[in-house]
């Protein structure tokens, strides 16, 4: 199919403009939102590279050209509708001109939508559960505050920590095989937890976890 067929499901914007969201695509988080124009949906799939239209620069660019965070399209989405796009991307360093992972640092709350955060601004620890489990645990690696079970497993060290993780496969092995669904939930959890809390005693991030998984599905395509 032509890049011109498939464009034409595209509804762009009076100003000729559509508006993009860029999702991560192993994590799911949404890093970013900004726009595109036809000629940047166009570069987007011809290239295999993020690229969208600057509105206040009047201007095509591509994400990372001058900083060097390209985003690599993995997937690229139309809505229901055919108003706005998703791009599925493996991003490169930081999404954020800021620094920050994702361009959703700011948190808000409140019934007036007032800002929660001191600042306005923290790391934002991600939407996949799993990752924010493992946000948590990282800040009790560092924080160590006190009766923490978390702190307490990795000050054990991976020792411990990989005692425990054994623990709890048996666990579970023993729930799927003579107890109920709810118990066996129970244990699958537990056991989630800590090999969390045993990738965080050996220092191995999250990420890494999903980028072998990612290899993996790609190498059954």
């Amino acid at each position: 199919m032509s890049e011109n067929i498939r464009l034409s499901a595209v509804k762009f914007g009076a100003d000729g403009l559509v508006p993009v969201v860029t999702q991560e695509s192993r994590s799911g988080d949404v890093l970013m939102v900004a726009y595109a124009n036809r000629e940047a949906l166009d570069r987007t799939l011809s290239t295999g590279l993020a690229h969208y239209f600057s509105r206040s620069r009047g201007r095509l660019w591509q994400k990372g050209e001058t900083s060097g965070h390209v985003q690599r399209i993995s997937e690229v989405r139309l809505d229901c509708d055919g108003d706005a796009v998703l791009y599925r991307v493996e991003q490169t360093g930081t999404a954020c001109h800021t620094g920050t992972r994702t361009c959703f640092s700011t948190v808000l709350g409140g019934e007036a939508g007032q800002r929660v955060s001191g600042d306005g601004a923290q790391e934002d620890p991600g939407g996949h559960l799993l990752s924010r489990l493992a946000h948590t645990l990282a800040s009790r690696a560092v924080d160590k505050p006190e009766g923490s079970y978390t702190a307490e497993l990795l000050a054990g060290g991976v020792g411990k920590a990989s005692q425990k993780v054994g623990e709890e496969a048996v666990e579970v092995v023993v729930a799927a095989n003579s107890e109920d669904d709810e118990r066996l939930a129970s244990e699958a959890a537990d056991l989630l937890y800590h090999l969390l809390v045993l990738l965080q005693a050996r220092d191995v991030p999250l990420d890494a976890v999903w980028k072998e998984l990612e290899r993996r599905e790609k190498r059954q395509e």
